[in-house]
């Protein structure tokens, strides 16, 4: 699959991106400046090999060569993210990682339409670009060590069954369980657990806090 990830440059972005990657899936990482993106598509290829699937661009470039996009960026830049690269949407599944957060990380943020950034996508995207959030609970700080097992399940929220099953593929390619979260109203109790798994880092003074789903 071609995967682009808007915001590939951050660090959740690049991680997801290489362990996709590696897991044989192709990767273009887009930015707001088509260089940035050049530059963290060659840093990937010198991790894996230079024949490796990554390639880097625009924003608006990489969503058109996806079969998949990934929005990567800070709430705040999210409505001009999308703006951006509305033309080459329709018919993608949108896979958010976004997670607001207050001027205090570790403090939760309602927004104030009362929607999670995921639904405000929607909203922003339109009915035929299905939104899907996940990975908003994943630290960043191991995604680059293959080695290290990820001890946090993915919550997948989305109002397609299919939908959320392309997503849960992703999430085993990442090696990371997805479970199945509901519709994409549940992603504002998601997004809201990221900065509680903040809170608990900064006090105890660790950086990969996770979630585990038991029973299933």
């Amino acid at each position: 699959m071609k995967i682009a990830i808007l915001g590939g440059t951050g660090n959740e972005g690049f991680g997801l991106g290489f362990r996709w990657a590696v897991a044989g899936h192709e990767i273009i990482i887009g930015s707001r400046q088509a260089e940035k993106g050049f530059q963290a598509a060659a840093d990937m290829r010198a991790r894996l090999s230079p024949e490796a699937l990554v390639s880097g661009t625009d924003n608006l470039s990489a969503a058109q060569q996806a079969d998949l996009v990934v929005l990567s960026v800070p709430y705040a830049a999210q409505p001009a993210t999308l703006e951006a690269v509305l033309p080459a949407l329709p018919g993608k599944i949108l896979l958010t990682v976004v997670a607001p957060l207050g001027e205090k990380a570790a403090r939760v943020w309602r927004l104030p339409g009362g929607l999670s950034a995921a639904e405000e996508a929607q909203a922003q995207v339109g009915p035929e670009t299905p939104v899907v959030a996940a990975f908003q609970n994943i630290s960043a700080h191991h995604l680059l060590d293959l080695e290290h097992e990820i001890d946090c399940d993915v919550l997948i929220c989305g109002e397609k069954g299919a939908d959320k099953d392309v997503v849960s593929a992703l999430c085993a390619a990442a090696g990371m369980r997805g479970v199945n979260a509901g519709p994409l109203q549940n992603a504002s109790v998601a997004e809201g657990l990221t900065a509680v798994l903040i809170g608990i880092n900064i006090r105890n003074k660790i950086k990969n806090a996770g979630i585990r789903i038991t029973g299933i």
